[in-house]
């Protein structure tokens, strides 16, 4: 009965979170960043992998919002995906957003994906951990890890 009643709240304390905006996946929901007119110009430049575009909103986000871990984490993201990546610029700014949020599941996640890039799946499997640490029940942002992570050691060991 213990057990029932358990899960019972567990699943309704799920139902009760609200669902975050992609490559968002902070700890305390929704923030006010992901409601302003910037934000959703971003979002919608990922949405058409438009990286240049993209890529200029995030910056632009950064230096108005220098504390959102959203816009960091987002601006590295637009880094790594856009043509000839600056993984130093990258890893800069994955770590500020964990620094400003140790909590954020969505640069938890690509950071690990960063890793991988180049080629230091150690380090990957660590922010796969962290994530596991972070998730109560497993979260989009670790599938997508634990994915990219085998991905890769597929890809390895096919050499």
């Amino acid at each position: 009965m213990k057990k029932l009643l358990f899960c019972t709240i567990a699943v309704l304390a799920c139902l009760s979170v609200p669902a975050q905006a992609a490559g968002g996946g902070g700890s305390d929901g929704l923030r006010d960043t992901w409601n302003d007119t910037e934000m959703e110009k971003l979002q919608a430049a990922i949405d058409r992998a438009d990286w240049q575009q993209a890529r200029e909103l995030a910056r632009a986000g950064v230096e108005k919002n220098p504390s959102s871990a959203d816009y960091h984490n987002l601006y590295a993201y637009t880094l790594r995906k856009g043509p000839n990546p600056e993984m130093d610029l990258v890893f800069k700014h994955y770590n500020e957003a964990l620094r400003l949020d140790p909590k954020h599941k969505g640069a938890t996640e690509y950071l690990g994906e960063a890793y991988l890039m180049i080629g230091n799946l150690d380090k990957a499997k660590q922010q796969l951990k962290a994530l596991d640490e972070l998730c109560f029940f497993s979260c989009k942002e670790s599938a997508m890890l634990k994915k990219a992570i085998a991905d890769y050691e597929a890809k390895a060991s096919a050499k």
